[in-house]
């Protein structure tokens, strides 16, 4: 058992947003499969379509998707949520975007009634023009969207950030600055692939979101960065699909993990990572996976 940001987890794997997370049913599932605790798909301020197709394709090292942050609304989310929250049995995350911060207030007091254990802003989306990391590049505008969640609720706020930036730290600290509890590190890397019998961009919005084990080195590299100069919990994310990834991205300072990409190979990748995490504790003799977070700064 773990506490995340006052949340309680039977282990330190959480299903990542975008992933199974469109309905209720979805979710529930992921939390019976294993997942310590499961965030939906982002949810916005008014239905949205996405980009047209082809919006996913399956890399050598992992997936570059553009799917354009479709959604029914918050509104006609609300009843996902609920069930969500009825069958689920984990602590459910709310991933919520908007293009300003009174949209991100909008919906998180839309969402409130569903009972949410946390929120988690994107403000990292590589493809959403107008969205996701539209915002995120910028730290005044970070600072201000999680400031107006931060003061309308009293449920733990997550940030979750892009690595499509110069420096990210500078990011994580707006987000602290405006009242985060965590941030979560790191969203999809800016990537296009392209036919080469037609010369077309593969994905119908030309260019996407590179994610899977690809991206790994580079969460890793940002979670070790954030450690160093955040007070707030990081939860690690970016291409985890075994224990001994989670266990690497533990040791750079996160507190938890999120997995995305790796549940198309398969749902029991929760129940996986957490019991070979428990094997590697027992085995060099920690008592609970805080006694290995950040560990890597003491080894230089």
């Amino acid at each position: 058992m773990i506490n995340i940001t006052g949340l309680r987890m039977k282990n330190p794997t959480i299903l990542a947003a975008g992933i199974m997370g469109t309905t209720g049913a979805a979710l529930v599932r992921m939390a019976h499969e294993g997942a310590g605790a499961v965030v939906t798909k982002s949810i916005g301020p008014q239905p949205k379509d996405g980009h047209s197709n082809p919006s996913m394709v399956k890399l050598d090292h992992g997936y570059l998707n553009a799917m354009g942050l479709p959604n029914p609304s918050y509104g006609a989310f609300l009843p996902e949520l609920e069930k969500a929250k009825h069958k689920a049995g984990v602590p459910v995350i709310a991933s919520i975007f908007g293009g300003n911060a009174d949209e991100f207030r909008k919906v998180a007091e839309g969402l409130i009634p569903g009972k949410p254990d946390a929120f988690e802003l994107n403000v990292s989306c590589p493809h959403a023009m107008g969205y996701g990391a539209s915002v995120g590049t910028d730290p005044v505008m970070v600072k201000s969207v999680t400031s107006a969640v931060s003061e309308i609720t009293d449920l733990p706020v997550w940030v979750k950030l892009t690595p499509n930036v110069t420096d990210i730290v500078t990011i994580g600290k707006a987000a602290q600055e405006g009242g985060a509890d965590a941030v979560v590190a790191i969203n999809t890397v800016r990537g296009m692939t392209i036919d080469i019998h037609s010369g077309y961009p593969v994905l119908g919005n030309r260019f996407g979101g590179l994610s899977g084990e690809a991206i790994r080195p580079v969460a890793v590299k940002c979670i070790y960065d954030l450690y160093d100069n955040l007070d707030i919990p990081i939860i690690g994310v970016g291409g985890v699909s075994t224990w001994q990834h989670a266990v690497e991205m533990v040791m750079a300072g996160a507190s938890a993990l999120q997995i995305g990409s790796a549940v198309y190979e398969g749902t029991n990748v929760f129940s996986n990572i957490s019991e070979g995490i428990n094997r590697f504790l027992k085995e060099y003799g920690y008592a609970n996976i805080e006694d290995i977070t950040g560990i890597a700064h003491e080894r230089f």
